[in-house]
C-alpha cells in the first residue's frame, strides 16, 4: 500500500452523536490515525427513515468523505449499515475500503460461548433482519432474539441520559419478555454505548453488554494492519462535520474528545 494512502484520514459517518462512540474508540485503539467525521444531524434519526432515504443520504455522505481524501469509509451507524452498505459497496467498493458496524459484531459473537443473544436497535435495523440473517449464516448454533427500541436514539440526542426519564425508558424496553434469559446483549446502534452503564446495571452485571464501538474499532485496526494502511506519520487534526448544528452534539463531542473540537456545519445537499 502506498504510504500516501496510509497517511490519509479515516472517514466515518452516522446520523448524529452515536458514531462518536466509534470515533472515540478508534482514537483509543488507533491514536496515530486522523479522523473525518460526518454527523447527519439534519436527518436524524435514521432508524425511522425508509431504506431508500438512508441509501440516498449515505451515498452523498460517502462522496463527501471521498472528496476529503479518506483512505476508508466506516459506516458508523447500524441503520445505515443495514440499509445502505450493499449499495455503497456496489458504487464505491473499487474506490475506497468500506467497513460497516454489523459484521465485526457478528464475528465477535460468533466466536463467543454465548448461547442466547439479544439485539436491540432502531426500527430500521431490527426490521431489516440483517443481524438475524448474518447470524444464521455464521453462527447457526446461537439463539438470536431482537427488539426494536426506537425511543433510545431521540432520548440520547435530546440529552436525556443518566436521569429518571432515561432509566424508565430503558427499564421498559429491557423488561420485554423477548430478552428474558439472554446471556449477551448486542447494542445494535452506535448511540447505545452512551447508555451502556445503565443497561449493564439493569441486568445486574450478569449479561455481557457488547460495546459495538470497541469491537468495530478493534476490527478496523486488524483490517488496516492487513492492508498495510496504518498511518506511519503524524496524525493531523480531526475534523467533525454536521449537517445541522446542535448544542448537544457539540457537548457530547467535547466530552468524548476532552476539549474543543474542529466542528463545522455544512449543507452537502445544497
Amino acid at each position: 500500500m502506498n504510504n500516501n494512502i496510509a497517511n490519509k484520514p479515516i472517514g466515518l459517518f452516522d446520523s448524529g452523536v452515536g458514531g462518536l462512540t466509534v470515533a472515540s474508540a478508534i482514537k483509543q485503539i488507533l491514536p496515530g490515525e486522523s479522523l473525518i467525521y460526518f454527523g447527519d444531524t439534519a436527518h436524524l434519526p435514521y432508524g425511522d427513515k425508509s431504506a431508500e432515504s438512508i441509501i440516498s443520504y449515505s451515498r452523498r455522505i460517502t462522496q463527501f468523505l471521498l472528496d476529503h481524501s479518506v483512505k476508508t469509509v466506516l459506516v458508523a451507524c447500524n441503520s445505515a449499515s443495514a440499509s445502505s452498505y450493499d449499495a455503497l459497496k456496489n458504487e464505491f467498493g473499487e474506490k475506497v475500503l468500506l467497513i460497516d458496524v454489523i459484521e465485526p459484531v457478528i464475528k465477535y459473537i460468533s466466536g463467543s460461548i454465548h448461547k442466547k443473544v439479544g439485539i436491540i436497535g432502531t426500527k430500521r435495523t431490527i426490521t431489516s433482519g440483517t443481524y438475524e440473517k448474518r447470524f444464521r449464516q455464521q453462527a447457526p448454533d446461537k439463539e438470536i432474539v431482537s427488539l426494536a427500541t426506537p425511543l433510545l436514539v431521540p432520548m440520547i440526542e435530546e440529552g436525556f441520559i443518566f436521569d429518571d426519564i432515561s432509566n424508565a425508558i430503558i427499564r421498559t424496553y429491557l423488561s420485554d419478555k423477548a430478552l428474558w434469559n439472554i446471556d449477551a446483549l448486542v447494542l445494535g446502534c452506535t448511540h447505545y454505548p452512551i447508555i451502556r452503564n445503565q443497561i449493564t446495571k439493569f441486568f445486574n452485571f450478569e449479561v455481557e453488554v457488547v460495546d459495538s464501538a470497541k469491537v468495530v474499532a478493534t476490527e478496523l485496526r486488524s483490517i488496516l494492519e492487513e492492508n498495510n494502511m496504518l498511518n506511519k506519520g503524524k496524525p493531523v487534526s480531526d475534523k467533525f462535520y454536521v449537517s445541522d448544528y446542535t448544542v448537544y452534539f457539540d457537548k457530547i463531542a467535547k466530552v468524548f474528545f476532552e476539549g474543543d473540537i474542529n466542528l463545522t456545519r455544512i449543507d452537502i445537499w445544497a
